[in-house]
C-alpha cells in the first residue's frame, strides 16, 4: 500500500528533517534539560516548518530558522513552567504556618500532592483559567486577554473547573471510605 505521491517540499522536508533533527534536538535539550521535552519542542519546530510549506533556499537558512523557533517555543515552556512553579508556591504559600511535628508537615505535603494531582486531571483549558485565578490572582479580564477568550469565557471555565476538583475531591473522599 503506497501513499500519496510526494511532492517537491515533501522531499525537501524530510531531507531537512533527516539532517536538522539531531541539531535541533540538541538544542532544544541544552534549554530544557529534559530529554522527553526537547523531543516536543523539536518536533513543534519542524512542525511549523511544515505548516510553513514553502522550502528555505538552503539548510543553513532553515537551520537557522528552526532554531529561532525552538527558543521561542521553549521560552515560552519555561515561562509556563515559571508560573506554575509560582503557583505551587503560592499554594504552599496557605499552609505557611511551621509545623509543630512530623506528622502536620507529613500531612500538608499530601495534601499537596492531592491537589496537584487533582489539577491534573482537569483538561488543560479549565487548569490554566484556575491556576491564573486561584494561585495568581488574576482577574477575569486579565485572564481573557492572555487566553484570548471573552471575561464570560473565563467565569464559565473556572466555575466549570471549580465543579470538576469539587467532583474529584469527593469521588476520592468517597473511595477512602
Amino acid at each position: 500500500m503506497s501513499g500519496p505521491p510526494e511532492n517537491g517540499f515533501d522531499r525537501e522536508f524530510a531531507r531537512t528533517y533527516e539532517l536538522l533533527f539531531p541539531v535541533i534536538f540538541r538544542i532544544a535539550y541544552r534549554i530544557t534539560g529534559d530529554s522527553g521535552k526537547a523531543e516536543d519542542i523539536a518536533h513543534d519546530a519542524f512542525i511549523k516548518y511544515y505548516e510553513r510549506g514553502l522550502p528555505f533556499p538552503d539548510q543553513n537558512q532553515a537551520k537557522y530558522w528552526l532554531i529561532r523557533v525552538v527558543r521561542n517555543i521553549a521560552l515560552n515552556h519555561e515561562k509556563r513552567k515559571v508560573r506554575e512553579r509560582s503557583a505551587f508556591q503560592r499554594l504552599r504559600g496557605q499552609f505557611s504556618t511551621p509545623p509543630s511535628s512530623g506528622e502536620e508537615a507529613y500531612l500538608r505535603k499530601e495534601r499537596e500532592k492531592e491537589v496537584q494531582e487533582a489539577l491534573d486531571l482537569l483538561p488543560y483549558k479549565l487548569r490554566v483559567v484556575l491556576v491564573l485565578k486561584e494561585y495568581e490572582g488574576l482577574t477575569y479580564k486579565e485572564i481573557g486577554s492572555i487566553m484570548g477568550i471573552t471575561e464570560g469565557n473565563v467565569k464559565v471555565r473556572v466555575f466549570r473547573g471549580r465543579e470538576k476538583l469539587e467532583k474529584i475531591f469527593k469521588t476520592r473522599e468517597g473511595d477512602l471510605s
